[in-house]
């Protein structure tokens, strides 16, 4: 179009270089927020695909009953050193042709054991009486077959007649997709496992999703807007000498697309080189595969051509008083700022986040969506509260630092805004988490050295002689008992029937090996093992809230340190008359840091209180109300490293004030 014709980019090429190395350095710092955008952005994206493309490869291991089998499946888990080992039985029906189950390159014939790789490496190197499984693996299971690098599963051929593939197995709804029933398939596609932890590891992945997307959006939307009063300075004079709004929104347009697409360009690149950093990170059991991590192409031009777009509407939002009022702007008056009724829908959308968490639970899509709202809620009240902060502040000012912070906030609270945005929502992550506590511990009985197996009512007396035998024959020291517990489950009446391992861990794993084919439908079970799956959540969980965490304050951190700069730049020829009138560099630099921790106490302190009602609400909507003093503890170290990350920030600019107060001078723009 014409607005972007060769005049518009040569126009607007030749007024960046003229801003000489100030400007250059405005530029480079709006490049850099989007470049950290963009990066993070996909890494976002990438978490949430790399959970998908996990499940997808599992989904074969939920057998699917067919009218036509070929095949017969099922699934056991069992246990080495307290993690879970997959064992997948599977026999070929008589005059049928099965295909291979995924990642081998051929049917198991009976007898045949095949491993992953993680699991052949292990079977290395423990002694044959502490294996999981017998037999010798005579292959190798693919990545088709795995759900990450570090999964221990086994694929174990049998004849159709075997007990392991005809035996009924009853599935623990504790322990969703750890057990399936002998079922006669059509073929390995499987179906997903709509059960279990799963579900919770896509909430969370969507939830740290949520709190890392809001901090870089409005870190990429801040990006256009670094050094805009001198932008705005530029483009009102050449509007003021006849340029037309369309050249006006042409420029502005273009030098936008040149830094979002810059940024944009250097992102894609930082998360191609933080990928196999991301794969190393272990979650729900494991590493990553780094093919997992990459969402391919089309995505990542959309992440990119996206933040291009945020930074180029970001831009033309504010060009509104450039092209309707020019003289307003140069001679640098302000319009009115925000209004009141940002309040207003702050405290709406946080109401109706109670009122649905309530309904939905904490895990709906709707429940999550008003969640994301309260959110960005807190970024459209922010300016409202720094411009009242502004007012309040310049009335009651008693010194002149102070009275020129009051006096920043009231004129320009969407810059000083910018400064402390980040922090603020980094407060609200932090309120969240303080709150959202989980408790894996399990409500059943059961002791971790002691294993469980459940035996038929008839057969309580036979079978825990045999498991003496075994043991005996093993070499191990256990105490045989029976009980009536809730650790080992069958589809039919029975008992447990116990046994008390001395010795520590590695005896445990013998003692295993030793009772394994005790009973053809199970394997032996601690308490611990039950509850496998929660308590690696609970872990991931820490884990992921501590990444999320250190990314957010890091965003805040960095943005703090961006926008710091860039008002710098941006306010020099002020900062220069008031160092020649008189007021002394000192007075300055404090006047900034007022102009940042007024705000930032009250702003982050108000996200702070926002998260811990939200993480509360959540907390009790989910049904689970325990509190933990830990998450107070880490909520004040991360306010603490926040304030000091921010004033650390603020002071690395120190020099660059210095530098613009005595070179500056009173040179025209």
């Amino acid at each position: 179009m014409r607005a972007l014709d060769r005049t518009t980019w040569t126009l607007t090429w030749r007024l960046t270089r003229a801003g000489g190395r100030t400007g250059l350095l405005g530029t480079g710092l709006a490049v850099a927020a989007a470049a950290v955008s963009t990066a993070l952005l996909l890494l976002c994206v990438a978490m949430n695909l790399g959970f998908q493309h996990r499940a997808d490869r599992t989904d074969w291991r939920t057998p699917v009953k067919s009218s036509h089998p070929v095949a017969v499946q099922a699934v056991g888990t069992t246990f080495t050193r307290g993690e879970p080992v997959t064992v997948v039985d599977v026999a070929q029906l008589p005059g049928r042709t099965a295909p291979a189950p995924p990642g081998l390159d051929r049917f198991p014939a009976p007898g045949e054991l095949w491993v992953s790789p993680a699991l052949g490496a292990l079977l290395d190197r423990l002694p044959d009486d502490r294996h999981p499984v017998p037999g010798t693996p005579a292959g190798t299971l693919g990545r088709a077959a795995l759900a990450h690098p570090d999964e221990l599963v086994a694929v174990i051929g049998h004849r159709p007649t075997d007990p392991a593939v005809t035996a009924e197995r009853a599935p623990d709804p504790r322990r969703a997709g750890d057990i399936a029933s002998p079922t006669r398939v059509a073929s390995f596609t499987g179906k997903p496992l709509m059960e279990g932890t799963g579900r919770l590891y896509t909430l969370l992945a969507r939830l740290a999703t949520v709190l890392v997307i809001v901090p870089l959006l409005v870190l990429a939307a801040s990006a256009a807007r670094l050094s805009v009063s001198r932008r705005d300075q530029r483009l009102a004079t050449l509007r003021l000498v006849g340029a037309t709004p369309g050249r006006i929104a042409g420029m502005t347009t273009a030098e936008a697309l040149l830094t979002g697409a810059a940024g944009a360009l250097l992102g894609a690149v930082g998360y191609g080189l933080l990928l196999p950093v991301a794969a190393s990170l272990p979650l729900a059991g494991g590493s990553w595969y780094t093919s997992d991590l990459w969402i391919g192409a089309p995505p990542l031009l959309a992440v990119m051509a996206g933040v291009v777009a945020l930074v180029v509407i970001s831009a033309l939002a504010g060009l509104r008083q450039v092209v309707v009022g020019p003289l307003g702007v140069a001679r640098r008056s302000r319009t009115r700022g925000a209004s009141a009724g940002r309040a207003v829908v702050f405290v709406a959308v946080v109401a109706a986040y109670g009122l649905i968490t309530k309904e939905y639970g904490s895990d709906d899509v709707v429940a999550l969506c008003a969640f994301a709202a309260v959110f960005l809620a807190l970024a459209v009240i922010g300016p409202w509260l720094v411009r009242l902060l502004g007012g309040i502040v310049t009335a009651v000012a008693e010194r002149p630092a102070t009275l020129l912070a009051g006096r920043r906030l009231l004129d320009d609270p969407k810059a000083a805004w910018r400064i402390v945005s980040g922090l603020t929502l980094a407060g609200f992550v932090a309120g969240f988490f303080a709150l959202l506590t989980i408790d894996s511990t399990p409500p059943w009985g059961g002791r971790p050295d002691q294993l469980a197996i459940a035996a038929p009512t008839g057969k309580v007396t036979q079978m825990r002689t045999q498991a003496e035998q075994r043991l005996h024959a093993a070499g191990v020291s256990a105490v045989v008992g029976v009980d009536d517990g809730f650790v080992a489950t069958a589809p039919y009446d029975s008992r447990e029937i116990t046994a008390t391992v001395s010795g520590g861990p590695a005896e445990l794993d013998r003692a295993r090996t030793a009772l394994a084919g005790l009973t053809s439908d199970q394997y032996p079970l601690t308490t611990i093992d039950v509850n496998w799956s929660e308590a690696q959540f609970t872990q991931d969980f820490t884990t992921i809230t501590r990444v999320v965490l250190v990314v957010t304050f890091t965003v805040a951190i960095t943005s703090a340190g961006i926008t710091a700069a860039a008002a710098v730049l941006d306010r020099r020829r002020t900062y220069a008359l008031l160092h020649l009138a008189g007021t002394p560099l000192r007075v300055l630099d404090a006047a900034r840091s007022r102009e940042t921790l007024i705000p930032v106490t009250v702003l982050a302190g108000g996200a702070v209180a926002t998260g811990l009602l939200c993480g509360g609400s959540m907390t009790l909507a989910g049904g689970d109300s325990s509190f933990d003093g830990r998450g107070l503890i880490v909520l004040a170290l991360c306010c603490a490293a926040g304030v000091g990350g921010i004033l650390a920030a603020g002071g690395l600019s120190r020099p660059l004030l210095r530098a613009v107060a005595r070179h500056a001078g009173v040179r025209g723009e």
